[in-house]
């Protein structure tokens, strides 16, 4: 099929900077769609009609399936296929309908500007999402090019830094890169003092822990009990990582944490990959309280929570790829329930501590499969005035991964 729709790049120095395949498509575009601003960067073509995107903003992608089979040329900011409009439209478009021009996105304009290799940095645009985001690209030497989400965001990333002991960080702010008014703010995030300037901005981090803190968590299986807010009710941190390799967290996969306490294993598996999701379905509320403080502390602010008892708070969830259950395997029904729901080639881990946990587990390994491990962990405490080994209560990990294929239905009785 002959592309109809065209997808044009654009950046503040407008019509100009694009190049003449780009240039062409605009000009000769009978309908021309975009932001007001954009709109604004492109001088009147006799001829032309020109139609603003609607808000609320997702109306636009029905109003441009509306012109399918008619020539259509919609702006984008820089690169339309990172993280921009192309890439939203590409998933109700098919390929072989549109054509895009990209033109350099702002984190390639910022990298020059700085000297910075491009390679070499982490990005996140904050559009939409909480700063809490921020926090597991956080380590001492790392470089970050932050998309801005309106003119407060700078002094909110300046904060959070501040906050998590990274004061010392530089920071500069690029505003309008490539156009007339581009302008760059410089300073530290402690001491960060000027105030909100524009919308579009990329915020430059160079990360630098203060003095005597630890440099940032490791995005690795095992983060310290400490780093929670808990009461106790934790898969303490051996246990904890051993847990998160039998999970085995993949990108863009789901996890039901069941009966997730502070919900340190939701936690962790999101952190694991940024777009790993995670539900957490937790009975108390004060537990659910643990929860939503470690997910916004340790960047996780899309961990979902669920009030609920399980097996009856599980119904209506999306099925999961992974189920951990921390606790409640004595429960009549609940490993069925969450053996059922998981998708075929997904994991279960159930740990216990109790007999009757225990005993159940060892129950699910004969019914579903999979394999039982115990652990013993021990921790060197005073003992006199020497030190001795205090052992841990021990841990039954039962994890079993869900054939693709079932023709029996035995393995969901």
């Amino acid at each position: 099929m002959t592309p109809w729709l065209t997808v044009v790049g654009i950046g503040e120095d407008g019509l100009a900077g694009l190049g003449k395949a780009a240039r062409r498509a605009v000009r000769e575009a009978p309908r021309l769609m975009g932001s007001p601003r954009h709109l604004g960067l492109v001088p009147d073509i006799p001829g032309q009609v020109r139609e603003p995107w609607p808000t609320p903003f997702a109306e636009g992608y029905d109003r441009v399936l509306g012109h399918r089979g008619t020539p259509l040329c919609v702006l984008a900011s820089g690169d339309p296929m990172w993280h921009g409009l192309g890439a939203a439209l590409a998933r109700h478009v098919p390929p072989a309908e549109m054509r895009v021009f990209p033109a350099p996105s702002c984190v390639s304009l910022a990298a020059a500007r700085l000297g910075w290799a491009l390679h070499a940095v982490a990005t996140l645009p904050l559009h939409g999402r909480p700063v809490a985001t921020l926090h597991p690209l956080l380590h001492a030497g790392a470089r970050l090019l932050l998309l801005a989400d309106n003119r407060d965001t700078p002094a909110q990333v300046a904060a959070l830094l501040t906050a998590r002991g990274f004061g010392a960080s530089a920071l500069s702010v690029l505003e309008h890169l490539g156009g007339p008014r581009e302008r760059r703010l410089d300073g530290t995030a402690a001491a960060w003092a000027h105030p909100p300037g524009a919308d579009l901005a990329v915020i430059a981090v160079a990360c630098a822990a203060d003095p005597g803190t630890d440099g940032g968590l490791s995005r690795l299986a095992g983060l310290p009990d400490e780093a929670f807010d808990h009461d106790g009710q934790i898969t303490k941190r051996d246990a904890r990582a051993i847990t998160l390799a039998r999970l085995a967290p993949r990108p863009g996969e789901l996890l039901w944490d069941v009966g997730a306490g502070c919900g340190s294993i939701g936690v962790e598996w999101m952190r694991a990959d940024a777009t790993c999701r995670a539900i957490a379905i937790e009975v108390r509320a004060d537990r659910r309280d643990h929860i939503a403080r470690n997910r916004e502390a340790l960047g996780v602010p899309g961990l979902v929570i669920i009030a609920g008892e399980a097996p009856a708070a599980l119904d209506g969830l999306e099925p999961p790829d992974a189920v951990f259950l921390g606790g409640g395997v004595t429960v009549h029904g609940l490993v069925e329930a969450c053996w059922v729901a998981l998708k075929p080639g997904g994991r279960l881990v159930a740990n216990a501590v109790t007999l009757e946990g225990e005993a159940a587990l060892v129950a699910a390994r004969a019914r579903l499969g999979g394999s039982l491990t115990r652990l013993s962990v021990a921790q060197d405490r005073p003992l006199g005035g020497f030190r001795g080994w205090h052992p841990a209560v021990p841990v039954t990990v039962f994890s079993v991964t869900k054939p693709h294929a079932d023709p029996t239905g035995e393995a969901a009785a």
